[in-house]
């Protein structure tokens, strides 16, 4: 793999982290934290974390939509 391939490769994978943090902290956070419906401030805090973590982020996103709803 030469080095252009590889950049080329780690610039994909940070415009999909970016998507993916973009769409996480304006519609996923609600649902994910319930706690954080009203914390705003500390939402670009995230967009690093988001941007290198996305495939997790992603997952455990898409898993905790098809969860049932638990009642307390």
């Amino acid at each position: 793999m030469s080095p252009a391939s590889l950049l080329y490769a780690l610039e994909i994978y940070g415009w999909i982290g970016a998507a993916v943090a973009a769409l996480f902290l304006l519609v996923g956070i609600d649902r994910v934290d319930p706690s954080a419906r009203s914390s705003y401030a500390f939402r670009p805090l995230l967009i690093p974390g988001i941007v290198v973590l996305w495939p997790l982020v992603l997952l455990r996103w898409i898993r905790l939509e098809r969860a049932p709803e638990t009642e307390a």
